[in-house]
């Protein structure tokens, strides 16, 4: 896959805006201010697809990208406190909607975590939701960059204990900065694409 040759395809804001699947999708969910848009751009080799901000919450639509015949969906950000309750009840709508949907052909999705930190309240009531619906997911650890070599290793020692069912999970470190981990997703995206492709013929 050529995967700088990634386009913006649309935003919905709400779930009936939704358009059926087409194919292939590979979805990123996480916290708001996690990171979700940097990884993004890292995994598709562009400083721009997707907007980066310092501003939480401000992914407030599910976007898709395209890139031959994979689709890849970024969902809002979660568990961002300073909006609106009607606001927050329409993106619970739209990320329950779009993971809820069991006519999408969602091959993966992208579990976001970021490094620094345990898991929050919000991380883990998602990553209990993927399981309990059998969604297929990994966990990507972000901002691996900022920690220290003695901060990493405590964290690393931590998350077996914060994770649940952490033995049976695929749990990526990734840095847009440095650039940890794009690979490795790279080739989990292809390997995903291509059996998608198989199991179609």
């Amino acid at each position: 896959m050529n995967f700088n040759l990634a386009e913006f395809s649309a935003a919905y804001g709400t779930f009936k805006q939704l358009p059926p699947s087409k194919g292939l999708e590979i979805a990123f969910s996480g916290h708001s201010n996690v990171g979700k848009s940097s990884l993004i751009n890292s995994l598709f080799g562009r400083r721009s697809l997707a907007r980066v901000s310092a501003t939480p919450g401000k992914t407030a639509t599910v976007n898709f990208y395209k890139l031959g015949d994979v689709s890849f969906v970024d969902l809002p950000g979660y568990g961002y406190a300073k909006v609106s309750k009607s606001e927050k009840e329409r993106w619970r709508d739209l990320i329950g909607g779009y993971l809820g949907d069991d006519r999408r052909e969602i091959g993966l999705i992208m579990q976001l975590v970021d490094f620094r930190h345990p898991p929050t309240k919000d991380d883990l009531v998602m990553i209990d939701y993927l399981i309990d619906c059998e969604l297929p997911f990994i966990i990507v650890l972000t901002k691996a960059d900022k920690l220290n070599k003695s901060e990493r290793s405590a964290r690393e020692a931590a998350l077996p204990g914060e994770l649940p069912c952490f033995d049976q999970l695929t749990v990526v470190p990734f840095s847009a900065v440095s650039g940890e981990g794009v690979e490795q997703l790279r080739k989990i995206v292809e390997e995903i694409s291509s059996d998608f492709a198989k199991n179609r013929q």
